[in-house]
C-alpha cells in the first residue's frame, strides 16, 4: 500500500534538522517542506551538504537534531527499510544476473507479493516507462536511457511517498542526459509522485523542478522556483551559482531611485539593481547575466534608446551553437565581459581584436553589499 497522510499536504517535512562531524556542519539547523506531487530539487557544489541530508530523508543517516516527517509522520528511529521511501542512486544498482522484469519486481518479491500480481504490476509498469515488452531482456541488453528508466521503474512499482533521486544523470553522455531530462520530468508528472532529486548541475535543476533549493554550507541559500532563482537571486551565491554570470566588484559611489552605482577600482561605472540594503560607500558585487547585454558595431544603437553603454575589444570568440558568445575587455577598466551572441547571426563575422560596443539595462543587473555576502559565506 502507498503510505499517505491526509492530513499533511506536504509529502516531506524537514525542521531543524542538523547533522555535524565534530566541529564542522554538514547540515545546519535546515527547515523546509515538499509539497505532495512537486518535483523537488537540491542544488549545491559538492561539499554542500545535500547528499548528506538526502541520506538522513532515506534513513540512511540520523540527524543529530530535528525532526524528519514524510506523508505527516515522524521518521525519527525509523530504518529505511521501513520508510515510505525508494531511492535511484547514479550508478542505477541494476542486478545484472535478473532480466529486466525480475529487476522490477523484486521489491514486490520482497514483499511477498504474489507471483500473478508481480506479472501484472511489472507489465504495467513497463507500458508507463514506455518499455513494453522488455521483461525478458537482460540488462546488459539496454542503453544507458533504458536502464534509468528499468531503474525508476524498480522504485515506482513499489509505490513509495517519495523518490530519491541522487545525480541519477550524472554517468551519461550529455546528449543522453539531456533527453533523460525530459523523460524524467514526464515521469514525475504522469505519476504525481512526489520527486527529491539531488544535483551539483544547475540545468538539470531548473530544467525538471517544480521547486529549487540552492544549499550552500549547510544551509538553503534561497528556495523558489526555477524562474524566481534565476531572475530574483536573493544572495551573490545564487546569483553566481545559479545560471552564467559576470560579476563586477567594486564600491557604492551613489545610491538613488534609479539604482546603485558602482565603480571598480579599475575604474568601470555602472548601474545596477540593489537586492537588500546598499548604502553609499558599501563594498558591493554586481552581477549581469550574458544574454542581458546586447552588441553593437556602432555605439548609436545604445545612444538612441538611452542605454548606458561602453566600448570593448573582442578578446575570444566561443562558439557553441545557440549558446555562443564573445569574451570582451572594456578599452577603459579593462573589466572582462562575457556576453551572450545574438541568434539572429548579424554577428557571426565578429572577429578576434575588432572593438564593438555593447550595453545593459540597469534594472537587468542586480547588487548586494559585500558584507552579506561575506555573512552568507561564513554560515
Amino acid at each position: 500500500m502507498k503510505h499517505t497522510a491526509l492530513s499533511s499536504t506536504f509529502d516531506l517535512e524537514a525542521i531543524r534538522v542538523g547533522k555535524r562531524y565534530g566541529d564542522f556542519a554538514a547540515v545546519d539547523d535546515l527547515s523546509f517542506s515538499v509539497a505532495r506531487g512537486s518535483f523537488f530539487s537540491i542544488l549545491g557544489p559538492s561539499g554542500c551538504g545535500k547528499t548528506t541530508l538526502l541520506r538522513m530523508i532515506a534513513g540512511f543517516l540520523s540527524p543529530d537534531a530535528g525532526d524528519i516527517r514524510i506523508g505527516g509522520q515522524t521518521m525519527n528511529g525509523v530504518p529505511p527499510n521501513k520508510r515510505p521511501v525508494n531511492m535511484v542512486f547514479q550508478h542505477l544498482a541494476l542486478f545484472p544476473m535478473m532480466s529486466v522484469g525480475e529487476n522490477i519486481g523484486y521489491g514486490l518479491a520482497r514483499r511477498g507479493i504474489a507471483r500473478a500480481e508481480i506479472k501484472r504490476r511489472v507489465g504495467e509498469m513497463l507500458e508507463r516507462v514506455n518499455l513494453h515488452g522488455a521483461q525478458e531482456k537482460r540488462v546488459d541488453q539496454l542503453s544507458g536511457g533504458q536502464k534509468q528508466r528499468v531503474a525508476i521503474a524498480r522504485s515506482l512499482v513499489l509505490e513509495p511517498t517519495l523518490l530519491l533521486l541522487d545525480e541519477p544523470l550524472g554517468a551519461l553522455d550529455l546528449k543522453l542526459r539531456e533527453h533523460m531530462k525530459i523523460e524524467l520530468k514526464q515521469l514525475q508528472a504522469a505519476f504525481g509522485t512526489t520527486f527529491v532529486y539531488i544535483t551539483h548541475d544547475q540545468s538539470e535543476a531548473l530544467v525538471l523542478s517544480d521547486q529549487v533549493a540552492v544549499m550552500n554550507h549547510g544551509r538553503f541559500e534561497q528556495v523558489g522556483t526555477p524562474q524566481q532563482l534565476y531572475y530574483q537571486p536573493q544572495t551573490p551565491f545564487v546569483a553566481g551559482f545559479v545560471g552564467a554570470n559576470n560579476c563586477v566588484k567594486g564600491r557604492a559611489t551613489q545610491v538613488s531611485s534609479a539604482g546603485v552605482t558602482l565603480t571598480s577600482d579599475s575604474g568601470f561605472v555602472m548601474l545596477a539593481r540593489a537586492i537588500g540594503t546598499v548604502h553609499r560607500g558599501d563594498v558591493i558585487e554586481a552581477f549581469v547575466r550574458p544574454e542581458v547585454a546586447s552588441l553593437s558595431r556602432t555605439a548609436l544603437v545604445f545612444s538612441d534608446a538611452g542605454v548606458p553603454h561602453y566600448r570593448a575589444r573582442i578578446e575570444s570568440l566561443l562558439f557553441d551553437g545557440a549558446n555562443s558568445a564573445v569574451l570582451l575587455r572594456e578599452e577603459k577598466s579593462q573589466t572582462e565581459f562575457r556576453i551572450a551572441l545574438p541568434q539572429t547571426g548579424h554577428l557571426s563575422d565578429l572577429t578576434v581584436g575588432e572593438t564593438v560596443s555593447f550595453g545593459f539595462d540597469p534594472q537587468r543587473a542586480v547588487c548586494f553589499s559585500a558584507p552579506q555576502a561575506a555573512a552568507d559565506h561564513a554560515r
